[in-house]
């Protein structure tokens, strides 16, 4: 019965986005000059080409998925709740749209910090490189949105972890005294999913492991705080003898 709930779950998180992509294809060309302003303003001098009769049209659908993911967030983490909250107790329920909430701030974050505060850094060193060996690029439309999408979903995803530690230290799974004593295998942890997760080039993966080790000590800061062992330790009178 759960797995038949997952399948309804996904079925109405993929409309959602499939809704919202349709919807986003009639501003596919505006949100692709928007995404590709930190591109053009470290590399004033390179020329954006494409390669293929369809590419144009492949990237507007790419542009409009990335959209539809992005504003129908709302709406599959509700639906992610909707799955994992059966196994909750009643009391625990009431943390829905509190979730939602947390978890669309968190991704939109992500995602902000990554494009604001990421691609201008990365894009001034990789233009530098370029300049450094005197070479003026070229720089295929299709292949720099893959590296813009997936780098701003994965930041989206990653800055979810804060929340995450709060209902696993709600939950009683997760306390900050285990976070701790795990807290060098985390960072090569981080450092190994970093290496994975973005492309090949040293530069993006030290951007993303580093907010990565930040919000590692925060999730330490929420588990101690939230969590029932350590509220009811707080909150209990001091022994005497």
């Amino acid at each position: 019965a759960h797995l038949v709930e997952l399948r309804g779950c996904l079925a109405r998180a993929v409309i959602a986005i499939v809704v919202c992509a349709v919807l986003s294809f009639i501003w596919a060309g505006e949100l692709f000059h928007f995404l590709g302003a930190p591109l053009q303003e470290h590399f004033k001098n390179a020329e954006l080409i494409g390669t293929g009769p369809a590419e144009a049209f492949i990237v507007k659908l790419k542009v409009s998925l990335g959209a539809g993911v992005l504003i129908a967030s709302p709406i599959w983490f509700y639906q992610l709740w909707c799955f994992i909250a059966p196994g909750m107790y009643q009391n625990e329920k009431k943390y829905a749209i509190p979730f939602v909430f947390a978890s669309t701030a968190c991704f939109l974050i992500g995602i902000s910090f990554c494009f604001f505060v990421i691609f201008p850094f990365a894009f001034e060193f990789f233009n530098a490189e370029f300049s450094s060996i005197g070479v003026s690029p070229q720089i295929r439309i299709g292949e720099y949105l893959s590296f813009a999408i997936r780098l701003l979903l994965v930041f989206g995803l990653v800055f979810e972890l804060p929340v995450l530690s709060f209902f696993l230290a709600r939950l009683g799974l997760l306390s900050h005294r285990w976070l701790i004593d795990n807290g060098r295998y985390a960072i090569v942890i981080v450092f190994v999913m970093a290496a994975i997760l973005t492309p090949p080039d040293v530069v993006t993966q030290v951007f993303l492991a580093l907010p990565l080790v930040i919000l590692y000590i925060i999730c330490i800061g929420i588990a101690y705080v939230f969590h029932p062992k350590q509220k009811k330790e707080e909150g209990s009178p001091p022994t005497t003898t």
